[in-house]
């Protein structure tokens, strides 16, 4: 088969590649359906976190079963599936307390953009449709294995509640898809942080009641105003940064609720802050799982289309441009088709 590898910052190549086989009898291997270039994907791109070796890259996966173990049994061959880029048994203690992407038995999946995959803890981690979707919902689908997954665990950490007002640090993929979430559960007043027009118009196209394009203290200012002085209700955090948390833990009341979901890249929370704020903070690997089954109901249903975040589409063979793409921030998000 063929798929991307990374060798250096900058440098993916589409290369060809081992065919997946079955190693576990709870892996499946699926035909990939369409996959994607992640924001995350960005930081060894940028040379942000070490790459070591060239190694296949991508984690946002939805296909056709091809094959299964002798021990799964949730899937069958020829069933269209979405998983999420944490594999779990959803079995174990975690899983059960709803946690998925800290099952015991945790694999993060890292080769998803590729013509085919191997899936461990199959039977744990896919969730079948009930037929073949329309190609029209694939995006919409292949966003809940994870910005969808992952902005709507922002919103959820953040403990976003009808009537209330959520603010939503980061315009990327995660932060659009987190402005979906907080209207779903019920925000009356949805704050989106961008600078960017074309982001800024999908935020407002999702929920965004208003839009602040400053940052820093200015952002926190700005909230601040927004809110009566006080900070709102829920913050999401969906970049990882120094500035970003810092302007999200800023921007929460006294009492309110920061959900952080960006992956964090040499960011500090000082105790003696956190303390004296009482703002709540809790965030980390989406457990997409939990959401897998509502998630693709809202989406085959039409309640939500976060497939709009995909704004470049090419061919799998094309991933080298997609990365660029993204990293010079012509997309917001690409979607790949084999």
């Amino acid at each position: 088969m063929r798929g991307a590898v990374i060798h250096a910052s900058g440098d993916i190549r589409f290369e060809i590649l081992e065919d997946p086989k079955i190693l576990k009898p709870t892996d499946a291997i699926i035909r990939t359906a369409v996959t994607c270039v992640c924001g995350s994907d960005l930081w060894p791109y940028r040379g942000a976190e070490p790459i070591g070796d060239p190694h296949p890259m991508g984690h946002e996966y939805v296909g056709f079963v091809e094959e299964i173990g002798s021990e799964v049994t949730s899937v069958r061959p020829g069933q269209f599936v979405v998983g999420s880029f944490a594999t779990s048994d959803n079995t174990c203690a975690n899983c059960r307390n709803g946690f998925q992407s800290n099952c015991l038995h945790r694999e993060f999946m890292s080769t998803c953009q590729a013509e085919y995959v191997r899936i461990p803890n199959a039977q744990g981690t896919l969730v079948a449709t009930d037929e073949a979707p329309d190609e029209k919902f694939w995006p919409g689908l292949l966003a809940v294995s994870d910005v969808m997954g992952t902005g709507w665990w922002a919103a959820d950490a953040a403990e976003v509640k009808p009537g209330s007002t959520a603010v939503v640090v980061g315009d990327g993929a995660v932060g659009l898809s987190a402005v979906i979430a907080a209207k779903e559960m019920g925000a009356e007043r949805i704050i989106a942080m961008s600078r960017h027009e074309s982001r800024q118009k999908l935020a407002r196209e999702f929920g965004a009641t208003d839009i602040v394009t400053e940052r820093g203290d200015d952002g926190v200012e700005k909230i601040k105003e927004l809110t009566g002085g006080i900070g709102a209700d829920s913050v999401l955090e969906c970049v990882g940064t120094q500035e970003s948390m810092s302007q999200a833990l800023h921007s929460a009341r006294p009492g309110g609720n920061v959900g952080f979901v960006g992956v964090p890249h040499e960011v500090t929370v000082g105790g003696q802050e956190l303390f004296f704020s009482h703002v709540g903070l809790r965030g980390g690997p989406a457990p997409v799982r939990r959401y897998l089954p509502d998630l693709i109901d809202r989406v085959l249903t039409g309640a939500i289309d976060p497939g709009k975040v995909f704004d470049l589409t090419l061919p799998l063979d094309q991933v080298a441009e997609g990365y660029k793409a993204m990293d010079e921030r012509r997309a917001i998000k690409t979607l790949l088709t084999p």
